[in-house]
């Protein structure tokens, strides 16, 4: 029961919340719009991250099939991470390099059917980028 109480405890201290202009900030001083717009990413995470898919994961919601390692896929993943050490910001982050590298955005589903061609600046809109 301690034990169990003290993994809750770190979980809920290792939490980062941002605001949406923190995380626009945080994802390009990570580099993220020289691999994809920001703003695009914003509309991915702002419209697909609550809990949609079971099967994907992080804040960029990736996917398990080909990414990612948790159990239920064998083989060679893309990402050097497994699916869990995804819910770190950074590597999340990296994993998202690679797929845009890779494919771009269109492995994002969303993405590609509601966001590509879009104006999506109102996602960064108040934060000066």
């Amino acid at each position: 029961m301690k034990i169990w109480v003290l993994l809750l405890l770190v979980a809920a201290v290792s939490t980062k919340r941002f605001t949406k202009c923190e995380l626009v900030r945080t994802l390009k001083a990570a580099g993220m719009d020289d691999f994809f717009s920001v703003k695009h990413l914003l509309y991915l995470i702002f419209t697909y991250l609550i809990g949609m898919y079971t099967e994907h994961y992080g804040i960029f919601q990736i996917n398990n099939r080909r990414w990612c390692s948790d159990g239920k896929f064998p083989g060679k993943k893309d990402c050097p991470f497994t699916c869990n050490q995804l819910f770190s910001l950074q590597n999340s982050i990296d994993c998202a390099k690679i797929i845009v590298q890779k494919l771009g955005m269109t492995p994002w589903k969303g993405w590609r059917y509601e966001c590509w061609g879009q104006d999506v600046s109102k996602y960064v809109a108040g934060c000066g980028v």
